[in-house]
């Protein structure tokens, strides 16, 4: 794979949301619905995780958010839940 082991820039606390519910399957639309965002505003946050990693698909960019934890291959936490791999600052 051809994505960065460490992203070109910090992900963003509302990057990191959306990439929750990215793992989770839903869609720029639901994820939108859910974060009570318009769906553009997701999209863009979703090419913004995409070009800080070097990720081609969301596919790609969920195997790296795994790759770049802790190698347990644990799964991504649920939505409202805090990411042991990312504590907040």
């Amino acid at each position: 794979m051809a994505f960065l082991s460490i992203p070109l820039a910090p992900i963003t606390p509302a990057e990191q949301r959306v990439l929750i519910h990215v793992g989770q399957g839903l869609s720029n639309k639901a994820i939108a619905a859910t974060l009570v965002l318009s769906p553009r505003t997701v999209e863009s946050h979703v090419s913004s995780l995409l070009a800080k990693t070097g990720c081609r698909s969301r596919t790609e960019l969920l195997l790296w958010w795994l790759d770049t934890g802790d190698g347990s291959g644990d799964m991504l936490p649920s939505a409202g839940q805090a990411d042991p791999r990312h504590p907040p600052a």
